[in-house]
């Protein structure tokens, strides 16, 4: 992965509130993705598909969903990454986290 490629990636911000959740979870699906983040579903599907083929994410096929979660490889790679996602605070990520937590504390299934 080249710098430009992280940097661009990291350039748009509904792939760097993705990453936001993320780290801040363990697995997320891609409706709770959507249901945290209010982003339509081929929206949301587009981001997570350019984040995982720049190997930002990891993901698991359970059953019919796929779970996302942070590629920690990278955090220790590329540790700006990580610190920039540890120094988040604009409203709009420090909401998403209190919607996070609110939304997998209310969470019933998928």
């Amino acid at each position: 992965m080249e710098i430009i490629d992280i940097i661009k990636a990291l350039g748009d911000e509904n792939r760097l509130r993705i990453l936001n959740i993320l780290y801040n979870s363990e697995f997320l699906c891609v409706c709770d993705i959507e249901e945290v983040l209010k982003l339509t579903q081929s929206n949301t599907s587009r981001h997570l598909n350019k984040l995982k083929m720049l190997n930002f994410i990891n993901s698991e096929k359970k059953a019919q969903w796929v779970y996302y979660s942070i590629n920690r490889e990278i955090l220790k790679r590329y540790s700006f990454i990580e610190e920039i996602l540890k120094n988040l605070k604009e409203e709009v990520f420090i909401n998403d986290v209190e919607n996070l937590k609110i939304y997998l504390k209310n969470k019933t299934s998928c």
